[in-house]
């Protein structure tokens, strides 16, 4: 297989991966949907090639990330274990029921909630600090349904997950440290599900692309995730929730 692959052809694969992994590992969030928007609407990528691609692809890119966030001391290991088992649940009983469950209906009012949630934490960057951080309450029910919509509904781990728990206080460093190291298990547990399903044929040159972009880039977002400010990390991830989602909502009604 890897003797067929153009090198050249390769590269704009390489470049989608290193971008969307740039802002998942630095935002806790977005690799999915970047990922998936440039390559259907830009390199011209079948939608259903895409998603396994990007699903696959994953498996490395948040293993990868995980170990730099662990190695920057971005993860809370008590809320690790506590998304752990629920993130794993909810994956693997989305993905065995993604046959039967129509996501295109459902989609568009998870990802209209997901925009609201970006509007709001973009006015809580704007206005922070108004209170301290604090300990979530609500964690092992998000972790569930967090788990149940990336793999049911093609993505929506870090959106989910991620700004649910910024709304409850926590801390964004550490939140997004988490949610990314906790990502890997999920996606594993679900790409074992797709993959026998589709095969090895679903690794692609467009998933080689995103792996090696992906795997570069990882590093780079747990840096930034450790060293840029609370205000902007929330500023940030309130702007690209909000684009996100709300092109997803776009997509799904027209």
């Amino acid at each position: 297989m890897f003797e067929a692959i153009d090198f050249q052809a390769l590269l704009p694969f390489i470049a989608v991966g290193f971008a969307a992994q740039i802002v998942d590992g630095a935002l806790g969030m977005a690799f999915g949907v970047i990922s998936s928007t440039l390559l259907v609407s830009v390199l011209g990528v079948p939608p259903a090639t895409a998603s396994a691609g990007v699903h696959l692809a994953e498996c490395f890119t948040t293993g990868v990330s995980g170990i730099s966030h662990a190695i920057h001391k971005n993860v809370n290991w008590k809320l690790f274990f506590r998304l752990l088992v629920p993130g794993i649940i909810g994956g693997v009983t989305g993905a065995y029921l993604l046959t039967s469950l129509d996501a295109s209906i459902t989609r568009p009012f998870v990802m209209g909630y997901l925009a609201l949630i970006g509007i709001y934490l973009l006015w809580r960057g704007i206005s922070f600090p108004t209170r301290h951080h604090r300990e979530p309450k609500i964690v092992e029910p998000l972790g569930l349904a967090g788990g149940f919509l990336d793999a049911a509904g093609g993505g929506g781990w870090g959106p989910v997950v991620t700004s649910n728990l910024l709304i409850q206080g926590t801390q964004p460093r550490y939140t997004i440290g988490t949610v990314n190291s906790v990502e890997f298990f999920l996606t594993l547990s679900v790409s074992i599900t797709f993959i026998f399903h589709l095969g090895l044929s679903a690794f692609t040159e467009a998933v080689v692309g995103l792996l090696v972009g992906g795997v570069l880039a990882a590093p780079f977002g747990a840096l930034l995730a450790k060293r840029v400010p609370t205000k902007t990390l929330l500023i940030l991830v309130g702007v690209v929730l909000t684009v996100t989602s709300s092109y997803s909502v776009y997509r799904a009604l027209t």
